[in-house]
């Protein structure tokens, strides 16, 4: 199944990605079947190929939920964007425990 996923490059806290069509299992560092963009989340900037991104989607390639947030954003798709933030984990009390005899 082909994702479009983001490749992390740069240095040591200088992050920037790369938008890239692949195989979801795939290693991220591999090959790549498409380069589709990049995004700085240190300026905020992004350029993506608009065309490319709605052509893989109609072809079938899933996306990843932060992939989704930053298209949503851009305007390249419509919709809601996803709660990507782990949630907390709420506690809750085991039922005493009964003595036995």
């Amino acid at each position: 199944m082909l994702t479009i996923k983001l490749q992390r490059v740069g240095k040591k806290h200088q992050a920037s990605f790369r938008l890239v069509v692949g195989e979801k299992r795939s290693k991220l560092n591999g090959r790549q079947v498409e380069y589709l963009g990049w995004y700085s989340p240190i300026t905020d900037k992004a350029e993506f190929k608009k065309e490319r991104i709605l052509h893989w989607l109609k072809m079938g390639a899933q996306k990843t939920d932060t992939v989704h947030n930053l298209l949503v954003s851009q305007g390249i798709i419509e919709g809601k964007k996803i709660a990507v933030h782990k949630k907390a984990k709420t506690v809750t009390e085991a039922p005493a425990a009964t003595p036995k005899g």
